[in-house]
């Protein structure tokens, strides 16, 4: 019996070695990268907030807009949907109702009380505001550059009342429903950096690929021109730019062009990675042996130089992402970036600092702990990604 024990664990020990040594480089990293439980969980939550980003139409309730907004809740507190109370126990969940009043107490100022016995219920799958999935209006100069573009259109929403609003994370002043801001703005947030540094890693590869394969003159212009972007200071600029664009422009206009800009300054100091270590490679006897083969310098970099730069090249898009997504949080928060009827994490962060809402409105905060889990699970992604694309990482002391 033992025998046939330990027959059997040999053979799956020797299965596993045949898998080792037959598998991809992405299996290995995959392999490597579900180890570390601390990357895992990261990656999870940003899956999690990518999802949430790219199906906010459909999990809002309201309209992020001030066509959506709730006139008889403005500045209220966040609403958590209950399934009992002193009054008994219900199956659907519910709210209370909130009463608004003008009272001669306060100088017949609103007053907001909340009456326990009317309750008003949560349903799913409610019909309300159109919405489209694929939504893109960019009025740029010039007809030939205007597009207009809107399918996948719903009015299919996750949840709702019966009567008045469910603002789970409360409304702000003008009664816009926070919850589905927050949801919008992740999204625009993600796709301003995604759109920056896809833009920022062509042009890094490009440039910094060419730079460090043939070296000499290409190598001294491609650097006057690296140093030069790197010298130009990014508020200045961005306060410059934004005097230059025009009032007309669209929200989704205004939209793409930060991210142009963003991904414009955002390339050299992956550039300049790349540069440096496609010198020191250039010259090994791999690269030698594929170019005495016929390779051309493209193939060269695409095949050979570049996969062994992988582990940098993944750790520094990971942080490019949280990068671009502070730089136009910073933007939106001191009024050069993203506005209203945008929303971005940015332009819902430049209420935080008033005294008022630190007093009164806590819950417009909310945005901000969302802006800090995105950001750290970029970072703990990348981590992870950085350690299991490295095959050296597990020896290292």
């Amino acid at each position: 019996m033992a025998s046939t024990t330990d027959t059997a664990q040999t053979q799956t020990d020797q299965k596993l070695k045949e898998a080792y040594f037959t598998a991809s480089q992405g299996q290995l990293i995959w392999a490597r990268f579900k180890s570390d439980r601390t990357a895992m969980i990261a990656g999870w939550v940003l899956i999690a907030m990518l999802l949430m980003g790219l199906f906010a139409p459909f999990l809002s309730p309201y309209n992020p807009t001030i066509a959506g907004r709730d006139k008889e809740y403005e500045n209220g507190a966040p609403q958590i949907p209950k399934f009992w109370d002193e009054n008994g126990f219900s199956a659907r969940p519910f709210l209370y109702t909130v009463e608004r009043e003008r009272s001669i107490k306060t100088n017949f100022r609103w007053v907001t009380t909340v009456n326990r016995e009317k309750r008003r219920y949560v349903y799913f799958f409610v019909q309300d505001w159109k919405y489209s999935f694929i939504n893109i209006d960019w009025d740029l100069p010039g007809e030939a550059f205007d597009v207009d573009i809107e399918t996948l259109t719903f009015t299919t929403h996750l949840f709702g009342a019966d009567t008045g609003g469910v603002h789970l994370f409360g409304t702000d002043a003008s009664g816009k429903d926070i919850y589905s801001r927050t949801l919008h703005a992740v999204y625009t947030s993600l796709a301003v950096g995604t759109l920056g540094v896809l833009i920022s890693f062509v042009l890094a590869l490009v440039i910094g690929g060419a730079a460090g394969y043939f070296g000499g003159w290409t190598d001294s212009i491609l650097q006057m021109i690296t140093d030069a972007i790197r010298t130009v200071p990014a508020i200045p600029l961005f306060m410059a730019l934004a005097a230059f664009v025009p009032d007309e422009w669209s929200s989704e206009t205004r939209f793409f062009f930060i991210s142009i800009i963003l991904g414009l300054i955002g390339w050299p100091t992956l550039a300049r990675r790349i540069r440096t270590h496609l010198l020191t490679e250039r010259s090994q006897e791999y690269v030698l042996a594929a170019e005495l083969c016929g390779a051309t310098p493209s193939h060269v970099i695409r095949k050979h130089l570049l996969p062994s730069f992988t582990s940098y090249i993944i750790v520094d898009l990971m942080i490019s992402f949280p990068y671009a997504v502070r730089s136009e949080t910073a933007l939106s928060f001191i009024g050069l970036g993203l506005k209203d009827p945008v929303n971005s994490l940015g332009a819902l962060m430049q209420n935080v600092s008033k005294a008022d809402v630190l007093l009164n409105y806590q819950w417009y905060f909310i945005p901000v702990i969302f802006f800090v889990a995105l950001v750290l699970a970029f970072v703990f992604v990348g981590d992870g990604l950085r350690d299991a694309a490295d095959p050296y990482s597990g020896t290292k002391k």
